[in-house]
């Protein structure tokens, strides 16, 4: 198998990144990616998807997210009220299988990328239900009476926040990367893949003002990259200029729009108190 992952035009991916993404193609393993929000977790299964033109399959797990859904649902209510009605489609089990994101990715006669966003939201004991079906890339359905198994392996893209410890079992499946925070230059090279045509000089103090927030120890949440974006597009509307930014350097005042990069009245109230008092941590 030939593909190669190297990013996108949308999406700047470290060498890192890439070689974990081709590595997991290669081994036929899930890639399980971790980082904190808005590092591009989910961004990535849609650009490895678009780079390797490939369709994506999309399961974003919810904390009430059973791992059967991933694989099919039956219907036994609708099947039992169609009996009573007469109904002519209960000789057909098939008319009350729901499948799976697992499922519909197995059926495909083409190699796909499968997205299952956040698989730590759920239940502990989620993951582990899924070990075979991943591993092998088939399940049985009894209603049917046979075993579904996958006409293409498809390549396979956990993400999780670190909300809750992965059971050991399930992570040796898995090829394993962390997405660290970008530093500076990365960071700059992400600015300009959304604002080709910025000033130099507007998304160094951008930056500067950006890394100088995100330095302040006790914040509760920290902006991420998404927020950046956000901030920028803010500052480009109101027609904030590099200028303007340096000049906020030397004065008491929170940057414009703040509330684009921080997310909480705590982390709001602690920032305005630190620059208050003279705090530069630029």
């Amino acid at each position: 198998m030939n593909l190669n992952f190297q990013g996108t035009e949308q999406y700047v991916a470290t060498r890192e990144l890439a070689v974990a993404v081709n590595a997991a193609v290669s081994l036929q393993k899930p890639l399980l990616i971790k980082g904190e929000p808005g590092t591009g977790k989910t961004m990535l299964a849609y650009e490895v998807a678009k780079a390797l033109n490939k369709r994506l399959i999309t399961w974003h797990v919810k904390s009430t997210t059973q791992a059967h859904q991933g694989l099919y649902e039956y219907d036994a209510v609708s099947r039992l009220r169609d009996s009573q009605l007469g109904d002519k489609r209960v000789y057909e089990v098939e008319n009350y299988i729901k499948k799976g994101k697992l499922w519909e990715a197995f059926d495909s006669e083409e190699q796909v990328v499968l997205l299952i966003d956040e698989i730590d939201k759920a239940d502990i004991e989620f993951p582990n239900d899924l070990l075979q079906e991943l591993d092998r890339m088939e399940f049985f359905c009894y209603e049917l009476d046979r075993t579904i198994a996958a006409k293409q392996r498809p390549i396979v893209i956990i993400t999780s926040n670190n909300e809750k410890e992965l059971p050991d079992a399930f992570l040796r499946r898995c090829f394993f990367h962390f997405i660290r925070f970008p530093d500076r230059p990365t960071m700059q090279q992400i600015v300009e893949v959304h604002y080709p045509d910025l000033d130099k000089e507007m998304v160094e103090r951008a930056l500067k003002t950006f890394f100088a927030v995100r330095d302040v120890k006790a914040l509760k949440k920290k902006p991420s990259t998404s927020e950046l974006i956000d901030w920028i597009k803010l500052l480009l509307w109101a027609k904030v200029n590099a200028d303007d930014l340096k000049d906020l350097e030397t004065m008491p005042e929170v940057p414009p729009f703040i509330g684009s990069l921080l997310k909480n009245e705590q982390d709001n109230d602690l920032y305005a108190a630190l620059r208050a008092k003279g705090f530069k941590a630029y």
